[in-house]
């Protein structure tokens, strides 16, 4: 063989081999969601504190409740921020990261402005700062995310204007099939109580309406599936937070709650887009529900003390508070309100992660230390467990210390990266597709030109050469992963705007083609020639262009011309 054929050769197998040796351990893992200038945007946070209730000092030994009544502070009131520099202020917002004005004129103009911008992780940060203004970015992941509330008055009913509206909800029932308990709930909360009124079957503008009008509250619960613009926003926040973006509309009467105090399991951005609405914030109750895994049940009032935050959201203000802070809203009597929640962050913790990790690091521990799979002492059932948990006894320190040092070994056989992958995948499931902007649409396969005209079928196929240029389509949209003997692109562009209505999508990738995947991964936002691809021949490269454009999973610098006939 020629020197180069024995290179060749000798990558592919160290490929093969790290998607192999992954897979291996993932079999592990599987057995374990500015015309005119205004005043500045008013900014208010709650000022960081940690409190422990009565409830959570139960089973509190005597002299730890008074050390932690000791160091129990004083609320404190809250701050208002002065005015932030003036570029953060209503009109124009540059970033110097891609060099394209975005404006915060409506959300049309936006969405326009960042169809210019090239990299789809810049376009997702772009709008996140216009979601948030005028809080810095860095400012708000390292002081306020998954930390504290933060209320932004802006003063300015239209800055959210456009991303939905009651009129938008009203066209919805009229045109779209709406299911109750699918896509929304109608629900009261009166005299301490919260009711759910779904009826079954379809929910048609006679019903929905009639029961607005009653004094209930609507909420839909998958707007991106109706709405194009709400499709739009979060298919591009997703790639901001690395976790999946959705979102709710609350649509609640005058002088109505809809729902009891509650917490979520997510990170919560309150929206408010016509009318207001009084909230309340709380902090959480104990440690124990800083950050939570699961979302709370119904409260009542006597439970949850006194608000952090008691304040009234106006149409163009923004609300953010973290998981676990409980958190009520109810109309006042002169004014309906209508709020978009966009939601992220549900189960996307270290600990979901090492759920998955630790039990795969022990099953693979246990195949290859035979420390792991030496038998208990013959008699430890006498000295260990809860009844014997408060003796003196030599044999306990030295059980323990034992399974100490199995779990200090324990890192040694993680298979984090493996781990990561799963996580990955199930991202991509939860990932709504891409909307397309007008360049995409023309070079991606989804503009493809075939059609049936005069009678036949015209432009079948398309014309790809090793001089055509061509990129992954988003950043994220896909990812290479194994799942035992074989390498699978997994990718999101055939997802569908409904939660899961469609299963993860791949498909085997032959493993002479795995390092030319990587590789356009790895170049985004760079277009590359097909020529380029680290394939062994013209006719790979080719072959494995035009599937990736046939997935959606790739575009082209240039519109594909199909082949001409002879």
């Amino acid at each position: 063989m020629k020197p180069q054929n024995v290179q060749q050769k000798a990558k592919k197998k160290k490929t093969k081999k790290k998607f192999v040796k992954s897979a291996q351990r993932d079999e592990s893992l599987q057995a374990g969601p500015a015309p005119a200038k205004r005043a500045a945007p008013k900014v208010q946070v709650e000022t960081k504190k940690k409190k422990k209730n009565d409830k959570a000092a139960v089973d509190m030994k005597p002299q730890n409740v008074q050390q932690k009544a000791k160091k129990k502070k004083t609320k404190k009131k809250f701050v208002k921020s002065a005015q932030r520099d003036e570029s953060l202020q209503a009109g124009p917002a540059r970033n110097e990261e891609d060099g394209v004005c975005v404006t915060a004129g409506s959300i049309a103009d936006l969405l326009t402005d960042l169809t210019k911008v090239n990299n789809s992780r810049i376009r997702a940060r772009k709008l996140f700062q216009w979601l948030i203004r005028p809080i810095p970015i860095e400012e708000f992941f390292k002081g306020t995310w998954e930390k504290k509330p933060v209320f932004v008055q802006r003063n300015n009913p239209n800055y959210y204007k456009g991303l939905f509206s009651t009129a938008e909800f009203d066209r919805i029932l009229r045109e779209e099939t709406v299911q109750y308990g699918v896509n929304l709930d109608v629900t009261s909360y009166i005299n301490g109580k919260r009711e759910t009124h779904n009826p079954p079957g379809r929910a048609l503008p006679f019903t929905v309406w009639d029961f607005y009008e009653s004094g209930c509250s609507v909420r839909m619960l998958n707007p991106q599936a109706f709405s194009s613009t709400v499709w739009n926003v979060l298919s591009i926040l997703q790639e901001q937070f690395g976790s999946m973006a959705g979102a709710n509309v609350y649509l609640t009467p005058p002088g109505t709650q809809g729902f009891a105090p509650h917490y979520d399991d997510i990170e919560a951005f309150v929206i408010q887009l016509e009318g207001k609405k009084h909230w309340r914030v709380y902090n959480p109750r104990s440690e124990d529900e800083h950050l939570p895994v699961l979302s709370s049940p119904n409260f009542e009032q006597s439970e949850i003390g006194k608000p952090i935050l008691d304040l009234v959201l106006e149409a163009g203000d923004l609300l953010y508070f973290p998981r676990g802070f409980i958190h009520q809203g109810n109309c006042l009597p002169d004014a309906h309100s209508l709020h978009i929640t966009v939601s992220s962050y549900q189960k996307n913790s270290w600990g979901d992660l090492l759920q998955k990790v630790v039990p795969a690091a022990l099953e693979i521990a246990m195949e290859e230390d035979v420390d792991f799979r030496r038998g208990l002492p013959l008699d430890y059932l006498t000295y260990m467990g809860v009844q014997h948990s408060d003796k003196e006894d030599t044999r306990r320190d030295k059980f323990l210390a034992h399974v100490e040092s199995l779990l200090k070994k324990l890192p040694d056989y993680a298979p984090v990266d493996a781990a990561v992958d799963q996580k990955a995948q199930e991202f991509l499931h939860d990932c709504l597709p891409p909307v397309l902007t007008p360049g995409e649409l023309a070079t991606s396969v989804q503009g493809a030109p075939t059609r049936w005209e005069e009678g036949q079928v015209k432009h079948v196929g398309v014309h790809v050469t090793t001089q055509t240029q061509v990129r992954m389509l988003r950043a994220g949209c896909a990812r290479l992963g194994s799942d035992g003997d074989t390498v699978h692109l997994y990718y999101t562009t055939e997802n569908s705007r409904v939660y899961h209505k469609e299963e993860l999508k791949s498909f085997e990738i032959q493993t002479e083609h795995t390092d030319a995947v990587e590789f356009l991964i790895h170049s985004y936002p760079d277009f590359v020639t097909v020529g380029s691809l680290p394939c062994d021949s013209a006719q790979n490269k080719i072959a494995l262009a035009e599937l990736l454009f046939e997935k959606g999973i790739i575009h082209t610098a240039e519109p594909l011309s199909s082949p001409q006939i002879v």
